[in-house]
């Protein structure tokens, strides 16, 4: 089964409020409260973002973090990879792949193509999408159809 990690949804949801008010700086406990994820959980999850620069901090006594850019110019291929590292769904497919019977398989240039479609679908998704902020349907409904015609082609076009 394909699925994101706990952590990699909080993460989500954090960045989303973050992306509901982008002016205002917001401290880890204000977050962790307004989230209601453990705090010691969001400073965890906001060092991983910031160092993966989608949120930006500062200190002081307004200090706190926010997004490091606009939420229409963050992917959730880009949240995936802070968190979870680039999308791989078998060995092939992964940026160092390191699988011992690829001259041989018949099967990894299928999944190459899968893995390929799916990490294009996460770079259509804006975290303003998955926040509510923007319904991004008119953008996806293109890929869905790019996604359809590379199915005959055997190839998918950006």
């Amino acid at each position: 089964m394909l699925r994101i990690s706990k952590l990699t949804d909080y993460a989500t949801v954090i960045l989303g409020l973050l992306a509901a008010d982008p002016a205002r700086q917001q401290t880890a406990a204000e977050i962790a409260e307004r989230t209601h994820v453990a705090a010691p959980t969001v400073s965890k999850l906001l060092k991983q973002l910031q160092r993966a620069q989608l949120v930006s901090s500062s200190r002081g006594l307004h200090g706190g973090y926010r997004l490091a850019r606009p939420a229409a110019e963050i992917s959730a291929a880009a949240i995936l990879d802070a968190l979870e590292g680039p999308v791989a769904l078998t060995e092939c497919a992964g940026e160092h792949n390191h699988c011992g019977i690829e001259g041989t398989c018949s099967v990894g240039g299928a999944w190459q193509r899968v893995n390929r479609a799916i990490h294009q679908a996460l770079q259509e998704i804006t975290l303003a999408e998955l926040a509510g902020l923007d319904t991004g349907t008119t953008r996806f409904a293109a890929f869905d159809l790019r996604l359809r015609n590379s199915l005959h082609t055997g190839q998918l076009k950006s």
